[in-house]
C-alpha cells in the first residue's frame, strides 16, 4: 500500500471512532456541529498517534480513541479560528465554515463542544488500563491546547497582525510551535506515552515536522490553488503579515523545510522499517504542491 492509502485507511477509521462516539451525544444542531466540524481532512494528527502507537507496541483500540480526542481538538480549533472575531473564514475543507453553515453562537459553543469531547475521550478506561497513563494524556493535551500551546499561538498570532514591526523569524517560530507545533508534538508523543516508551524522540520528530508543516502552509498561501485547499488563500499576504516566505523568499522557505525533513528523518534512524509511515509523513508535510 502506498503512503496515501495508508493515511485514507487511517482516517476512514478514525472518522469511524468519532461517528460511533458522537452518536452517543443527544442530537440537536450542536452533536450535527460537531460532526459536520469534524468530518474530512486528512486526519494527520490521529495518524501519526496511530503509527507512534504501533512503533511502540501499543494497544490499537486504545490508540484509535487517542487519535479520535486529537482530531476533536483539532477541529474545535478550526471552528473557533474561522470565526468572524478570529480569522473570518467562509470555507473549511470545502464546505461552509460553521458560524455560515449556522451562526456564531453554535459554533462557539460546537468548538467548545469538540474541545471537552476530546478530554472526555481520553479519560476512557480503554484508551489505556493504567489511570497515570491516561491522567498523563489528559494533561498533556491540555498544556499542548491551552495557554502554553496552541492558543498561545493563536494570541501571538491575532497581536502580530496589529504591532507596530512585523515579527522576526525567531518569533514566528516561537508562535507556530504553538499554533501549529504543539498538538503535532502532543501526537507523535501519545504513541510512545501508550506504549509505555520515553516520548523524547517522537517529540523531536514531530518538532520537526511540525515547522515543516506551517513553512508548507506559508508556501501554499503563496502559491497554492484555494479550490484544491479548500478554503481562502493569500490571506496573509493581504495582512501584510510577516510569514516565513515573506522573511526567507521562496526558495529560502522550501529549503528550509526540506531540512526541517531530514531532521526529522534522523531523529527515527534508530527505528526500523515500522517507522517508513513515520518518515513518509514527514516527506508528506511539504509534499503537498511543491
Amino acid at each position: 500500500m502506498s503512503f496515501a492509502d495508508d493515511l485514507a485507511g487511517d482516517a476512514a477509521r478514525i472518522g469511524a471512532v468519532l461517528d460511533a462516539e458522537l452518536a452517543r451525544l443527544p442530537a440537536g444542531v450542536i452533536r450535527d456541529g460537531m460532526r459536520y466540524a469534524s468530518n474530512g481532512g486528512k486526519r494527520l494528527r490521529g495518524f501519526l498517534v496511530l503509527r507512534s502507537a504501533r512503533l511502540h507496541g501499543a494497544d490499537e483500540a486504545g490508540a484509535l480513541l487517542a487519535a479520535a480526542a486529537i482530531e476533536a481538538m483539532h477541529a474545535y480549533s478550526l471552528v473557533h479560528d474561522d470565526l468572524p472575531s478570529m480569522d473570518d473564514d467562509d470555507l473549511r475543507r470545502g464546505q461552509p465554515t460553521v458560524h455560515r453553515k449556522w451562526d456564531e453562537a453554535t459554533a462557539v459553543l460546537v468548538g467548545d463542544a469538540l474541545q471537552t469531547f476530546a478530554f472526555d475521550l481520553l479519560s476512557r478506561e480503554a484508551v489505556h488500563p493504567d489511570a497515570s497513563v491516561r491522567v498523563a494524556l489528559i494533561a498533556s493535551m491540555a498544556k499542548a491546547a491551552g495557554a502554553e500551546g496552541m492558543v498561545l499561538g493563536q494570541a501571538l498570532d491575532i497581536a502580530a497582525e496589529t504591532a507596530d514591526e512585523p515579527l522576526t523569524l525567531p518569533e514566528i517560530e516561537h508562535l507556530q510551535a504553538g499554533k501549529t507545533g504543539a498538538l503535532i508534538e502532543w501526537s507523535c508523543a501519545a504513541g510512545a506515552h501508550l506504549g509505555g516508551a520515553d516520548p523524547a524522540p517522537m517529540t523531536r520528530y514531530a518538532s520537526a515536522i511540525g515547522r515543516a508543516f506551517q513553512i508548507a502552509d506559508d508556501i501554499l498561501d503563496v502559491t497554492g490553488d484555494e479550490a484544491k485547499a479548500g478554503k481562502r488563500l493569500q490571506k496573509d499576504e493581504g495582512a501584510g503579515k510577516a510569514t516565513f516566505v515573506s522573511l526567507l523568499g521562496l526558495e529560502g522557505a522550501k529549503t528550509r523545510a526540506r531540512d526541517l525533513v531530514a531532521q526529522a528523518l534522523h531523529e527515527l534512524a534508530p527505528y526500523d522499517k515500522e517507522a517508513d509511515p513515520l518518515r513518509e509523513a514527514a516527506g508528506f508535510v511539504i509534499s503537498r504542491d511543491f
